[in-house]
């Protein structure tokens, strides 16, 4: 029978076979640990679960931590945890192997956790900074543009709603429009070339 090659798992599958490597546990992705491993990603899931409200689930090789967006993923690796926490600025600390801009708002900071003492401060104060961030979703790309010309538009209204000027402002602001039409006048007469 016909074959395939999983993109993801590089798995040879049955064509028409039903295949989804990407759905995966928790347990699944952390049972083959060492027992430091373990006991810093034991450490590491409770200190993200106790920053509050989020999602925590399993998704291909990484364990996802999530608000409105993901603030941070871990990749169970057979030496190290690979951690990755978005932030919404570069850190620049021994413990940063990476950073990677993943979008406007976002940088993507990775390190390797190897025992659970490393799961303190500064890692536990950029999980925090983290979470918080994640919340902070920026606006939609078109709703920035739509609140700026509806501004626009309201600011014509209200100065076509604004009564004339009178008086001598009047007279001295219409002067001055008219000497400003003049010499633009002036100086494109000048640029033109000679008549022959």
């Amino acid at each position: 029978m016909p074959t395939r090659e999983c993109y993801h798992c590089k798995q040879l599958i049955e064509v028409g076979e039903p295949h989804d490597c990407w759905t995966t546990t928790e347990a699944a992705l952390t049972q083959d640990l060492s027992e430091d491993l373990r006991e810093a990603w034991d450490r590491l899931r409770e200190t993200a679960a106790e920053l509050g409200e989020q999602r925590i689930y399993a998704s291909h090789s990484s364990i996802m931590f999530s608000r409105k967006s993901c603030y941070c993923f871990v990749r169970p690796k057979k030496s190290f945890l690979e951690v990755c926490i978005f932030l919404g600025r570069a850190v620049n600390a021994p413990q940063i192997r990476r950073v990677d801009r993943t979008s406007k708002t976002k940088l993507a900071h990775l390190m390797q956790v190897r025992h659970r003492d490393e799961v303190e401060a500064p890692l536990t104060d950029w999980l925090r900074e983290a979470y918080q961030h994640s919340e902070n979703r920026p606006s939609p790309v078109g709703a920035k543009s739509a609140k700026t010309a509806k501004s626009v538009k309201t600011a014509k209204r209200v100065t076509r709603a604004v009564p004339a000027k009178s008086g001598n402002t009047a007279k001295r602001a219409q002067t001055a429009k008219s000497a400003t039409k003049a010499k633009s006048a002036t100086k494109r007469i000048a640029k033109r070339p000679p008549s022959r």
